[in-house]
């Protein structure tokens, strides 16, 4: 699936009521992305307050220039970027932030751009040809860190495991750690629990295997960096609160006995935006239990397809009382493929028509961000809205 690129800093406009207002104002026959930046600085500060360490927020997950200009402006000042293009939208938009790359496999002219143009010190490796290509394009700079990735066990509930493609197992990273080491650099430790974790247990579980890595390489490290992995509350998953992450990772650091210079790190990105944007949708058609829409999973809701997410949904109708009784009803995205489309994706008035509005909650996560052009079919419109996250059924 194609990715969109990271969208050009907006120039500021009204910011809209809510989502219904959008509506009555813009009469959109195309998708609207409703961002709420209060939600996003509300989220934000929850990290910032009780993560015992530093945030960086993940820019993959929500690239979008006014979502970036949210977290900032409630504090978070260091970016997970995982491209060179990522590095330099964060770098050229904020003066005061800083930019970790984290991604283990990089071409060796961004590497050697990330470092000597954009000043990037923090760069994650998991294999010995990885770290040579890092040590020899950073011309092996003592100041660069070369946090070796660890592979995972895979944590029940996850909607991805990502320690599939990306890790290096212990007696390996051990030997990375000695050899970060050897080559004048200075070293630390991260792993990823997978997305939308619903173990506060794994993040421990993963510190506890950290240390005995540490143990085995001989070698201290100056950072160590927990990943991401935060849930975000969708439908029928039973999210833990995020203090209990918190905890947990609180209680795996004390049993490490870090040195007070250690730097540790989280990565969240799901957590912190998911429930800060919202997606404002037309119905084109109903046929029965069936709604064509005019956005699917080629654009804003790939994960209802991909993973099986069920996202909150409401109906706005601007003229007129929409029906007390309720239904479930099968979705269908605007582009000719009969892949775009999502059963039972959510329960609605029973007299939904042609030309009402879906407002659809919790899209703030991987939607934009993984939005194609497929079939000339691309949601690119951004408003700001006031009102709370909606919510609904």
């Amino acid at each position: 699936m194609a990715v969109a690129q990271p969208s050009a800093r907006p120039r500021r406009a009204r910011a809209f009521a809510d989502a219904r207002e959008v509506a009555g104002v813009l009469q959109p026959s195309y998708p609207v992305f409703c961002v709420r930046p209060h939600a996003l600085e509300r989220n934000a500060r929850t990290f910032l307050d009780a993560f015992p360490g530093k945030t960086l927020y993940a820019v993959k997950c929500n690239p979008h220039a006014r979502v970036l200009d949210a977290l900032q402006a409630a504090g978070v000042r260091a970016f997970d970027t995982a491209s060179l293009p990522e590095v330099a939208q964060v770098a050229e938009a904020f003066d005061d932030v800083e930019c970790y790359f984290m991604h283990p496999v990089k071409p060796r002219g961004v590497i050697a751009t990330a470092h000597r143009v954009y000043g990037v010190k923090t760069f994650v490796v998991d294999h010995i040809n990885e770290l040579r290509k890092l040590a020899e394009q950073t011309r092996y700079d003592p100041e660069v860190v070369a946090v070796v990735r660890l592979k995972t066990e895979e944590s029940a509930g996850t909607l991805y495991h990502l320690s599939a493609k990306f890790g290096a197992e212990p007696d390996d990273a051990a030997d990375l750690l000695r050899e970060v080491r050897r080559m004048g650099l200075r070293g630390g430790l991260a792993f990823h629990v997978g997305s939308q974790c619903l173990q506060p247990q794994a993040y421990r579980d993963a510190l506890a295997r950290c240390g005995e890595i540490v143990g085995a390489a001989g070698t201290g490290i100056a950072v160590l960096d927990v990943g991401g992995g935060f849930p975000a509350p969708y439908i029928g998953l039973e999210t833990p609160p995020l203090a209990d992450y918190f905890a947990a990772i609180r209680e795996g650091l004390a049993e490490l006995q870090l040195p007070d210079d250690c730097e540790v790190l989280c990565e969240p990105g799901r957590a912190l935006v998911a429930t800060g944007q919202s997606l404002l949708v037309q119905v084109q058609l109903r046929k029965g239990r069936h709604l064509y829409i005019n956005d699917g999973i080629y654009g804003g809701l790939s994960e209802m397809a991909d993973v099986g997410l069920r996202l909150p949904a409401r109906l706005i109708r601007l003229a007129g009382e929409a029906s007390a009784e309720r239904s479930v009803f099968h979705i269908h995205g605007p582009t000719c493929d009969s892949l775009d489309m999502v059963a039972d994706a959510f329960r609605l008035p029973d007299d939904v028509r042609e030309g009402d509005w879906i407002e659809i909650d919790r899209v703030g996560a991987y939607s934009n961000a993984l939005a194609t052009h497929f079939n000339g079919f691309h949601p690119d419109t951004f408003v700001e809205v006031r009102d709370e996250p909606p919510g609904g059924d």
